[in-house]
């Protein structure tokens, strides 16, 4: 009994350690601006609810506009990795083709690259295609996904569909499939929790996506709302501090949404694609 109240003990204060920020920027979303700087507490003295209609007012571009944004490249995101990398996962693990290891290898090689090293060459690539800018500046951001660029995701995938047994792709050549027919009527329903996987995660690394979008984003219109928080900041809107806090909650809430629903079919498809501990 004793033990069961030790762990218990220890799992809330982890939990409180892990969620006072949370309540800190909740608090501080509610707090007037003389009180941020003085009242570091978790309880505002004095409710400002009007914080949150400043931060949607605040620019001559409604802060929904950000949040739409952020929705369509996210949703396309989401789209374009769920197609991309299901496709190029199943040319890798279940064709058998010349240099298939190589090309595999090559793919998990891409794992090793960080980021922003990849920034300034893709930036020059987009430019010289005419992407950037122009009429719809998010298709640097989207087009990639679209084109199975997101190794993590075909690994998973990969990795997942090694899991169903070949017996299925066998039996279904025996009747007559060919391998779009394998695809369509074996792989893909079978590859539910590694699609939702690659869904959720993609859809959150997308919406917190900051330095891309601040990269190929230049009109204000355009913005996305991680970009559109560092608006707030300057050195002459000090007063702006609460309504960024206001904005930066309502930006959680589309995320902590996405993955509360989808949060029993995230743990499926990572304990079904070989990345369980």
């Amino acid at each position: 009994m004793r033990s069961k109240v030790v762990r218990l003990s220890a799992l809330i204060l982890i939990l409180a350690i892990v969620l006072y920020p949370l309540f800190w920027m909740l608090g501080t979303s509610f707090k007037s601006p003389a009180e941020i700087a003085s009242n570091i507490g978790l309880v505002p003295h004095q409710f400002t609810p009007g914080n949150f209609a400043e931060g949607w007012h605040k620019f001559d571009v409604a802060f929904g506009r950000f949040f739409l944004n952020s929705a369509m490249v996210a949703t396309l995101t989401v789209l374009g990795n769920t197609i991309s990398c299901l496709l190029a996962a199943y040319a890798l693990g279940r064709l058998r083709f010349r240099l298939r290891g190589f090309w595999f290898a090559l793919m998990i090689g891409t794992l090793l690259l960080p980021g922003h090293v990849l920034i300034i060459p893709q930036y020059i690539l987009f430019r010289t295609l005419g992407l950037v800018g122009g009429d719809f500046p998010y298709l640097p951001l989207i087009v990639p996904h679209f084109l199975a660029t997101e190794a993590f995701f075909v690994f998973l995938m990969v990795q997942f569909m090694r899991g169903i047994p070949r017996e299925l792709d066998e039996a279904a050549v025996i009747d007559g499939a060919n391998p779009f027919s394998v695809f369509r009527h074996v792989i893909l329903p079978l590859s539910r929790p590694a699609l939702v996987t690659t869904a959720i995660f993609s859809f959150i690394w997308t919406w917190n996506d900051f330095f891309r979008q601040l990269v190929y984003l230049s009109q204000l219109k355009d913005y996305t709302a991680p970009v559109a928080l560092t608006l707030f900041i300057d050195s002459t809107s000090e007063s702006s501090v609460g309504p960024m806090f206001a904005m930066s909650l309502l930006s959680l809430v589309p995320v902590f949404l996405f993955f509360v629903a989808f949060q029993r079919l995230l743990v499926e498809g990572i304990n079904t694609s070989g990345l369980k501990g």
